[in-house]
């Protein structure tokens, strides 16, 4: 699977935007949320580094991770189970000396010993928070042929109104960008401006060496946050350009936009736009194909394997194991792992968590703007 010819090592950040839906990361990070049928957010943002050959990846965690964990293993679908390198997941306390961290340069800090150790010249930081099928090839070559002392990856997007808004946590923030000529003039922190905006994606690429020697005279001065305090003040002597990502992306910023971009990928090319060009891996789970008893009739609906099908379905997503009864009616929902409803349950506008069961003729109805929510393991 990997061909091994990326002179760079990922970091990932699984923890980062738990916070937009703490109904989703209560018991998990953002990076093990359920996404798409059978995928979690983190198989993306692994698959794409994977993909452009990087074999050398940490995921510096902050909280719940063992959901994470158990998803991810030793690493062995992104063929990253191996002796040297591979899949590295680093939790807090794994030092006496090490706290849970709030910003990037905090949680780089945890581990500057080990990237001391390490043989590859660049750096690639990343979230979690982003399904999207990424060329990190391009952005390794990108990043090399400006000569760039750091490259941060952005969208032409405009930035959710509900990050825009006033919140009271401050330990997370948004970023955009004024780019001219390909450089970065300006980084905005938390910005209010509205319309299409160079929205930062929270990936970027250094060198090795050079984000040990930030990291290391940050840390002793109390820097905790990477692009507000290091990058954002010295773009007049560092050399930061910008990378223009124009390929499908489903940033996920709260409960609204998870439902959104659930349901996007019930239209064909956007299916094509995130999967299509280059494979995306997951925890493979040995399932039955799904069953379409008689009488069934499903429209417009992802489903991932060892579903069954007794009632009707329509324009939903359904993961994997779950149940449908004789008679029920699911409209415009996402069901997550081993949902159960029951035979005459008629649900419109709802998610579930994993294992969660709507108990026979039971009604639920949200809508559109406000899906309803059922937590993990609840019966309804």
């Amino acid at each position: 699977m990997v061909n091994s010819n990326a002179d760079a090592l990922g970091i990932i950040f699984p923890n980062s935007y738990d916070f937009v839906v703490p109904e989703l990361a209560s018991d998990r990070s953002m990076a093990s949320i359920p996404f798409a049928s059978r995928y979690r957010m983190v198989d993306f943002v692994l698959s794409n580094m994977v993909n452009c050959g990087m074999d050398n990846i940490s995921l510096i965690v902050r909280k719940n991770y063992h959901s994470l964990m158990d998803h991810l293993g030793y690493g062995r679908e992104w063929d990253l189970a191996r002796k040297n390198r591979g899949l590295n997941i680093v939790p807090p306390f794994a030092k006496k000396s090490v706290k849970v961290y709030n910003g990037r340069v905090e949680a780089l800090a945890s581990i500057l010993e080990f990237l001391k150790s390490q043989k590859e010249k660049y750096v690639i930081l990343s979230d979690a928070n982003i399904a999207m099928n990424f060329d990190f090839a391009a952005l390794i070559e990108a990043h090399i042929k400006t000569g760039a002392d750091v490259t941060l990856a952005y969208t032409r997007e405009e930035v959710p109104e509900n990050l825009r808004a006033e919140h009271e946590n401050n330990e997370n923030f948004y970023y955009t960008m004024v780019i001219e000529d390909g450089r970065v003039k300006q980084i905005k922190t938390n910005p209010s401006d509205t319309g299409i905006q160079n929205y930062y994606m929270n990936i970027c690429i250094m060198g090795r060496e050079e984000l040990i020697d930030i990291v290391g005279r940050a840390y002793v001065h109390g820097i905790a946050y990477l692009e507000r305090d290091i990058f954002s003040p010295y773009l007049d002597k560092l050399n930061v350009q910008g990378y223009l990502h124009e390929g499908y992306a489903a940033r996920i910023v709260d409960m609204k936009s998870y439902f959104r971009e659930n349901m996007k990928l019930l239209e064909e090319e956007n299916l094509d736009a995130l999967f299509s060009k280059a494979p995306i891996y997951t925890k493979i789970r040995d399932d039955n194909p799904t069953r379409y008893v008689s009488g069934a009739k499903a429209r417009k609906i992802m489903a991932a394997d060892g579903c069954l099908i007794e009632g009707d379905v329509e324009n939903s997503i359904l993961f994997r194991g779950v149940k449908i009864g004789k008679g029920a009616k699911v409209k415009n929902c996402v069901l997550m792992q081993d949902t159960i409803v029951e035979a005459g349950a008629d649900i419109e506008y709802v998610i579930t968590d994993k294992n969660v069961a709507i108990t026979a003729n039971k009604e639920m109805a949200g809508n559109d703007a406000f899906p309803v929510y059922v937590m993990k393991g609840e019966t309804v």
